[in-house]
């Protein structure tokens, strides 16, 4: 059993450690690379397809609540405040720092929102633009009340798919309230104010809520497990693709904003990556050591590495410009933001590790 256990949290470690890394490929290649780039180049392509896999991040983090011992309702909801005030911390480090310390943001990216740099309209669209962590904190609350109510692993994943269902129909839905509309972006937004509404993302979460339980009910069984996430993987892409194939427009949309079919097909791949994480696993073998240190490395710091790459990634278009390079100085890019987020990351948690030690001597 002890030995199943230690697999499952490699093959997890791995695809998460793996899922942080896209992030910063992408967001690399967001800013920094011209939109032929982006569009018609192979690495821009490449890294296209890579950044259909950050929902990744967010199945995992359904896994790993079921992982924590806090499942009450009052931990649960700390935890959810805590993602969200570090969301709106990081919006105020990627675009209120160079908004009114470093001069103003680039006038290039501002245009690309149509916006007019250091006026409240703009100050006020950065601070509340909607990501991945208002959207996971959002969707801790929703769990939170779901297990006041329901333990059964089947609650999350019927709630998942039925937010997926009803998501295309919820889209872009406004009470016409000043304050109250920027709750119902953050829900239902079909604009780029918010890149990760609830409709339909938070049932990514939730149906890795579903796989945690699924696991834990199979007692770590790894071998049932991984079996089962290819069948379910299969039966997600062929019932989205032929939604998809139905009706292509309303089915998938665009990527920030899916539709059912969109969202399912994802999620079946998202899942078959799962199953092909632990396979990798297996394949390279545990006595590897540096090789899933480093992994573990990046899974253990998944939330301080995501925001760090996200500052620097933004600071950086002072001195690299904005959608300004093509592939080969994009590929130097990634890898320099990469080493850059990496080494502040390892700063960062020495920082943390000396500041926790010198707590401890003033209390001794």
């Amino acid at each position: 059993m002890n030995s199943l256990k230690k697999n499952r949290i490699v093959a997890i470690d791995f695809a998460r450690g793996i899922s942080v890394l896209m992030v910063v490929f992408v967001h690399t290649m967001l800013i920094y690379g011209s939109i032929p780039t982006q569009t018609d180049s192979i690495l821009g392509q490449v890294i296209l397809w890579m950044g259909r896999g950050t929902p990744m991040f967010l199945v995992i983090m359904g896994i790993s609540f079921i992982q924590s011992r806090r499942q009450d309702f009052s931990s649960v909801c700390k935890r959810a405040l805590w993602i969200l005030s570090v969301g709106y911390l990081l919006n105020i480090l990627k675009f209120w720092v160079p908004e009114y310390i470093f001069g103003g943001l680039p006038k290039e990216f501002l245009a690309a929102y149509g916006l007019t740099s250091q006026t409240l309209e703009s100050a006020l669209f950065f601070l509340g633009l909607g990501d991945i962590l208002q959207l996971a904190g959002i969707t801790l609350f929703v769990i939170a009340i779901i297990n006041l109510f329901s333990q059964n692993k089947w609650t999350p994943l019927v709630i998942g798919l039925l937010i997926i269902a009803i998501s295309r129909e919820v889209s872009g839905f406004r009470l016409g309230i000043t304050g109250i509309d920027y709750l119902c972006d953050l829900f239902f937004s079909n604009k780029f104010n918010v890149y990760f509404p609830i409709f339909p993302w938070s049932s990514f979460i939730l149906i890795g809520v579903f796989l945690g339980k699924w696991l834990k009910e199979l007692q770590e069984n790894q071998k049932v497990f991984f079996k089962n996430l290819v069948i379910l993987g299969v039966l997600f892409v062929l019932s989205g693709a032929f939604l998809i194939y139905l009706d292509p427009e309303y089915h998938f949309g665009d990527y920030y904003h899916l539709g059912p079919g969109g969202s399912i097909v994802l999620m079946g791949v998202i899942v078959m990556f799962l199953w092909f994480s632990n396979f990798l696993v297996k394949l390279i073998g545990e006595q590897n050591k540096i090789f899933f240190k480093a992994i573990t490395y990046l899974s253990k710091n998944v939330t301080s590495l995501y925001v760090i790459q996200w500052v620097l990634i933004n600071w950086g278009m002072y001195v690299f410009g904005f959608w300004k390079h093509d592939q080969f100085v994009v590929a130097l890019l990634i890898i320099l933001m990469t080493s850059l987020t990496l080494l502040v990351n390892t700063l960062f948690l020495r920082l943390k590790q000396k500041t926790q030690k010198e707590d401890t001597f003033s209390v001794a």
